[in-house]
């Protein structure tokens, strides 16, 4: 996603919102623009979970199927 920015293009971004936010603001945004961040992968991580736990009981419930079939 950020691949693309380089480093002239970051030094920018910054400069701009070291103007607009000024030095006192920009720490604090900074460290709210962090915790969403994390707030985001514990999301992510937690629905990803979900996921593999219903993948490995339908992998069961399927290789029980199929044990059931073979009878």
């Amino acid at each position: 996603m950020f691949s693309n920015i380089g480093v002239p293009g970051l030094i920018l971004i910054l400069t701009v919102a070291l103007v607009i936010f000024g030095p006192n603001k920009l720490p604090e945004i900074g460290r709210a623009f962090g915790k969403s961040i994390r707030e985001f992968k514990k999301a992510t991580d937690g629905i990803t979970e979900d996921i593999k736990e219903e993948l490995k009981a339908d992998i069961k419930e399927a290789k029980q199927e199929e044990i059931n079939l073979k009878k």
